[in-house]
């Protein structure tokens, strides 16, 4: 569990999660690709603006 929460505190996990999610969107209705696709990467694009990179 604490594997997950610490992935999940990750920039680069989020746009994971949000590009899969992506995908399934486009295989569950074809017809909304251009949308399903857009609204994907303005989502990574955000999550990648809010969260804050982990410097090592």
């Amino acid at each position: 569990m604490k594997y997950i929460v610490d992935r999940l505190k990750e920039p680069s996990s989020w746009r994971g999660l949000v590009m899969i999610a992506t995908a399934f969107g486009v295989t569950v209705n074809p017809e909304l690709l251009p949308s399903i696709v857009a609204a994907g990467t303005g989502l990574a694009g955000i999550i990648g603006f809010a969260f804050k990179d982990k410097v090592q």
